[in-house]
């Protein structure tokens, strides 16, 4: 056995973090072919990328020369879309990298990040990752935040990053205004991350309170909206200050070629796009009162691209696990706070019907 004595104790004890597998490993797993499966796990857009994505992928002659560092046609794209100028804006691999480099940027061994389960993995588990330690503030009942708890949480251990979600994964409800205003007044960097903000509505969101707040970050992604999960590219709408030192621990090549070319496309098809969000969201709004009428389900109202549902009269896993025996794929969470609960992300009607059939036929 390799000496541990050479690894970061922290490490050394972190939980790993468990991501969503692959459709082929799942697949095998199960023994279905893939067009078997019904993957309703990832909050993935089930329309896939804009064709003019597509078509700008298939032109891309450049993809054997380094993508550009700067992201310069990306960001200036950007830019219109969200209503910011390019120096507060900063491009990753996926919104997951930046989570990493301000986490990198604002710890050192033991400061303290505020996390507000249930909510994203990633915060937590990049806290551990960098040295940091976890104050975990738990939200209430409705799922809502603990306004007094995280202020006092902030004093308490002097807490230098506060992580929130609009709209909330894996709860699917809005931050309000005047929470986030109330905790900007907290003396710490408040980073709200906006990964599903367009099932909301963009103007559901925060992006144009950067710069008003010196101490706000807004993070966004492609991965959602656009279909590009599996390009890996996500954005921060970040304070200059902020912006400034995290270019100078940045990986210089983060983003692909490809990830940037099928983003730059994507923003100029945002009409197509956009077209799809809205068959998400309608489907959505079509398949709540479905969940409601099966008689084990307790579905939550969401502003996102997924319904989080409590399960209740029987084991929320064994849902899970049954599903899952005749390819249907669901998120289930092993935490205290989720246990009965799955979460299903918003597919195709075709998709909810085979969900449907399911989930009334364990009754």
């Amino acid at each position: 056995m390799f000496p541990t004595n050479l690894i970061r104790p922290e490490i050394a004890d972190l939980e790993p973090y468990t991501p969503i597998l692959p459709l082929e490993v799942l697949a095998a797993r199960l023994n279905l072919p893939i067009e078997r499966l019904v993957k309703l796990d990832a909050n993935e857009n089930p329309y896939g990328p804009s064709p003019r994505a597509l078509e700008a992928l298939a032109r891309e002659p450049f993809l054997h020369i380094y993508p550009d560092p700067g992201h310069t046609r990306l960001r200036a794209a950007l830019s219109e879309y969200a209503g910011q100028p390019v120096e507060r804006i900063l491009c990753g691999a996926g919104a997951d990298e930046l989570i990493d480099l301000i986490l990198r940027l604002c710890l050192t061994p033991g400061a303290v990040v505020i996390d507000c389960q249930p909510t994203f993995g990633m915060y937590s588990f990049d806290t551990g990752v960098c040295g940091g330690r976890v104050v975990d503030v738990p939200r209430r009942t409705d799922f809502s935040l603990d306004l007094e708890g995280v202020e006092r949480a902030a004093r308490a251990s002097h807490a230098r990053v506060l992580f929130l979600t609009s709209p909330n994964n894996p709860t699917g409800n809005l931050l309000p205004p005047e929470h986030l205003e109330r905790l900007l007044r907290l003396p710490l960097l408040v980073v709200v991350d906006e990964a599903y903000i367009e099932f909301a509505g963009v103007d559901q969101g925060f992006g144009g309170w950067v710069g008003r707040y010196e101490n706000l970050a807004v993070l966004r992604t492609f991965s959602k909206w656009a279909g590009l999960a599996g390009l890996r590219v996500g954005y921060g709408l970040l304070p200059e200050w902020l912006a400034e030192q995290l270019w100078k621990i940045k990986q210089p090549y983060n983003v692909s070629v490809a990830g940037q070319v099928a983003a730059i496309a994507s923003l100029e098809d945002r009409a197509h796009l956009m077209n799809n969000v809205a068959r998400i969201v309608a489907e959505r709004e079509r398949l709540l009162p479905l969940l409601t009428a099966v008689p084990y389900l307790r579905p939550l109202p969401s502003a996102a691209n997924f319904i989080l549902c409590r399960v209740e009269g029987r084991s929320a896993r064994e849902v899970k696990l049954a599903l899952e025996q005749q390819g249907i794929l669901v998120r289930y969470y092993h935490t205290p706070l989720l246990r009965d609960y799955i979460r299903v992300s918003i597919g195709t009607p075709e998709q909810s019907a085979i969900l449907l059939e399911a989930l009334r036929a364990l009754v």
